[in-house]
C-alpha cells in the first residue's frame, strides 16, 4: 500500500465528512463522549476506505486499484488448483447446507426474542435468515452488496471493464469489502433500534460500565451478528469453489423447502398450546383439509349443519393459515416454473477438427436464472427496512425530511399492531406500502372486492389504492428484473463477447459460420440480449404473481419460485458436474479452459 502513489490532500475534506457525521449522532440523540468515541471508531474504517479510492493516483484508470492492498488480504476460501471430483463436491455441498441448518438453530446470546421487531419478517425465504439466529442477517449483506456493486459498474462510476481480468479480480475484492460494508450497515440499526438485548445481560454489563450496559449488550449482539453473516459469506464462496451450484442458492432453497413442507403436512394446532377445534384446525393445509372435512358436524368441536357448505369451505380454501388455494397455487407455480425453466433455443455447434462432432449450445429462456429476482427483492427488503429506521429509530426519525415523513412510509405502534394481530414492521403507507409484497388473495383481492370487511388489511386505503398498490408491486418487480438481469449478465461473463470466446476457446464453432469470435458474437448478439430481457420480465412477473397467489408455509410466493428454479438448476449442475468426469474435452468446454 505504501507503493501507491496518493493525493494526501483529500484526507482533509474526509476527515471533516467523518467529524460531522459523528457530530450529527450527539445533534441527533444527544450521545455521550463514551458513545460518540464509539460510533466514531465504527465509522472510522468506512471512511479510511474512502480515502484510499479517492486519493489513488496510479496507473490504473479506476480508483478501485487504490484498495488494491486491502482487498487482497481479506479472509477467503482459496481456489481449488485442480479439478475437485464430483464426489468431493457432492460431500461439500452437504456439508455446508448442514452447517446452514445448525446455525439457523444456534441464537445469539443476550437477545430477547419476544420483544424484538423482525425487520425481514416479510423477506424471510429470499434472505435464507432465521429470526433471531446467528442467521437473523442470511445473505441480506450479499446480495445488498452485489446491487451496489453491479449499479456503480453499470453507470461506469467505478470506470473498469468487466472482461479484463485485472479489473474482474478487482471488482470481486472490492464486493467481497462491501458485503462487510454492508453487514454492519444491516446489523447496527437493526441492534440499536429492534433487537432488544436481554434483561439480565444488560444488568450484568451495567454492574461493570454504570450506564452503559444497554449500549454494550447492543453492540455483542453486532458482533454475533457480524460473525453470523461473514460466515455465510465464507460458505458461499466454498460451496462455488468446491461444491456444486451456489451456496446463496441453496441457502434459499433448503430454508423454503422446510417451511413448505411443514405449511403442507403440520397437524399441531394453528393457534399453539390450544385444544384442536374447528376454529383452531392443524396449521397444515393438508391435515386442515382432513380434519375440517370429519369434524365438520361435531357440536362440540364448533361444527354441525351446514358447516361444511358454508364457513367450513372459506375456512378450507382462503383462511390463513395455509390454505388450500394456496397450496394449489404452489403446485401451478412449480409447474409453471419447470416448464419455463426447461425450454431453450439451441445454437448447432461443431468441432473445429474433429468432422462430425456436432452438438448444440443451449440457451435457456430463464437464461439470467433467478438472480435478477433475488436482487429486486432485495431492493423491496431495504425499502422496508430503511424506511422502518427513519419513521421509528430513536436517532434516524429525526433526520431532517427522511425522518418520520409519511411518504416515504408508515408503521403502527407495537401496541396497535398487536391490536390487529399484524407486525409493527408491516408499512400502512406511503412509499413502503405500495412496494410491499401482498401474501396471498386475503392480502390484495379479497379487500378490493369487500373493503369494509378487510380493513385490517387495508389499513384506511380504498379499492383503488389498494389496486394500484398491486399495479406498483408487480410493474417493480419486472422493471427491476429485467435491469438486474441486464446487469448480471455482463458481470458474470454470460454476454455474447465472453460465450463466443468460450465456444472458441473449447474448439467449437457454429457451422457455416468463420471461425472468428467476433462473428459468432455476431450470432450470439441475435438471441442473449433478447432471451436477457425476456428472462428477466418473466422472472420477475412469475415472483410477483407467486406472491399474489400465495403458497404454503411461512414463505412468499418469491420464495416457492426461487426454491423450484435453484433446484431444477441444481439438478442440472448435478448432470453437467458428472458429465465433466467422463472426459476432459467435455470439462474443457463447460469451464472454457
Amino acid at each position: 500500500m505504501t507503493d501507491v502513489q496518493r493525493n494526501k490532500a483529500v484526507a482533509g475534506p474526509v476527515i471533516v465528512v467523518w467529524a460531522l457525521l459523528v457530530a450529527a449522532f450527539w445533534y441527533l440523540d444527544h450521545y455521550g463522549p463514551i458513545k460518540l468515541a464509539v460510533i466514531g471508531v465504527m465509522l472510522a474504517p468506512v471512511f479510511f476506505i474512502i480515502y484510499l479510492m479517492l486519493s489513488y493516483k496510479g496507473p490504473k484508470q479506476s480508483k478501485l486499484y487504490g484498495l488494491e492492498y486491502l482487498t487482497a488480504k481479506l479472509p477467503a476460501v482459496k481456489k481449488a488448483k485442480g479439478h475437485v471430483q464430483f464426489k468431493y463436491k457432492l460431500l461439500w455441498t452437504a456439508l455446508v447446507v448442514v452447517l446452514y441448518f445448525a446455525l439457523t438453530n444456534i441464537y445469539v446470546y443476550g437477545l430477547n426474542i419476544k420483544s424484538s421487531v423482525d425487520v425481514f419478517a416479510s423477506f424471510r425465504a429470499i434472505f435464507a435468515g432465521a429470526e433471531g439466529s446467528l442467521m437473523d442477517l442470511g445473505i441480506g449483506p450479499i446480495v445488498t452488496a452485489s446491487i451496489v456493486m453491479q449499479l456503480f459498474a453499470g453507470a461506469k462510476i467505478f470506470n473498469i471493464d468487466l472482461q479484463n481480468s485485472d479489473d474482474k479480480a478487482m471488482y470481486q475484492g472490492m464486493q467481497k469489502l462491501l458485503v462487510i460494508i454492508m453487514i454492519f450497515v444491516e446489523a447496527i440499526p437493526q441492534a440499536f433500534g429492534y433487537l432488544v438485548p436481554d434483561t439480565a445481560l444488560v444488568n450484568s454489563l451495567a454492574s461493570l460500565a454504570p450506564g452503559y450496559g444497554h449500549f454494550l449488550a447492543e453492540t455483542i449482539i453486532v458482533g454475533q451478528l457480524f460473525f453470523g453473516s461473514y460466515l455465510v459469506f465464507l460458505m458461499d464462496e466454498l460451496v462455488s469453489k468446491y461444491g456444486i451450484g451456489s451456496g446463496i442458492s441453496l441457502f434459499i432453497a433448503a430454508g423454503v423447502s422446510q417451511q413448505l413442507i411443514t405449511g403442507t403436512i403440520n397437524w399441531l394446532p394453528s393457534t399453539l398450546g390450544t385444544a384442536l377445534s374447528l376454529s383452531n384446525p392443524p396449521a397444515g393445509a393438508i391435515p386442515k383439509l382432513l380434519y375440517v372435512v370429519m369434524n365438520a358436524g361435531n357440536p362440540a368441536l364448533g361444527g354441525g349443519v351446514g358447516y361444511l357448505s358454508g364457513q367450513g369451505l372459506t375456512q378450507i380454501m382462503f383462511q390463513e393459515p395455509n390454505p388450500m388455494i394456496a397450496l394449489l397455487g404452489t403446485v401451478l407455480i412449480f409447474f409453471i416454473v419447470a416448464f419455463f425453466q426447461s425450454s431453450k433455443i439451441e445454437l448447432p455447434i461443431a468441432h473445429e477438427r474433429v468432422r462430425g462432432a456436432r452438438g448444440r449450445y443451449p440457451l435457456q429462456l430463464f437464461y439470467a436464472s433467478n438472480i435478477p429476482v433475488i436482487l429486486a427483492t432485495a431492493v423491496l427488503a431495504n425499502v422496508s427496512m430503511w424506511t422502518l429506521l427513519f419513521w421509528s429509530s430513536p436517532v434516524l426519525s429525526h433526520v431532517p425530511l427522511l425522518g418520520h415523513n409519511v411518504l416515504l412510509g408508515s408503521y403502527l405502534t407495537p401496541s396497535a399492531a398487536s391490536a390487529l394481530n399484524v407486525s409493527s414492521s408491516t408499512p400502512t403507507a406511503g412509499l413502503a406500502f405500495y412496494l410491499s409484497q401482498p401474501n396471498g388473495l386475503v392480502g390484495w383481492l379479497f379487500p378490493i372486492m369487500q373493503p369494509s370487511a378487510y380493513q385490517t388489511v387495508l389499513f384506511g386505503h380504498t379499492s383503488w389504492e389498494m389496486a394500484i398498490h398491486i399495479l406498483v408491486f408487480v410493474g417493480f418487480m419486472a422493471i427491476m428484473s429485467v435491469i438486474f438481469a441486464k446487469f448480471w449478465i455482463e458481470t458474470t461473463n454470460m454476454g455474447a463477447g465472453a460465450v463466443a470466446k468460450q465456444i472458441m476457446s473449447s474448439g467449437m464453432q457454429i457451422p457455416g459460420f468463420r471461425r472468428d469470435p467476433r462473428v459468432i458474437e455476431r450470432v450470439l448478439q441475435k438471441y442473449i440480449p433478447v432471451i436477457t430481457v425476456f428472462s428477466g420480465a418473466v422472472v420477475g412477473l412469475l415472483a410477483a404473481g407467486a406472491d399474489l397467489i400465495g403458497t404454503v408455509g411461512d414463505t412468499s410466493g418469491t420464495g416457492l419460485l426461487l426454491a423450484v428454479g435453484i433446484v431444477i438448476q441444481f439438478y442440472e449442475a448435478i448432470g453437467r458436474e458428472q458429465m465433466m468426469e467422463m472426459h476432459p474435452i467435455i470439462r474443457q468446454f463447460f469451464t472454457g479452459g
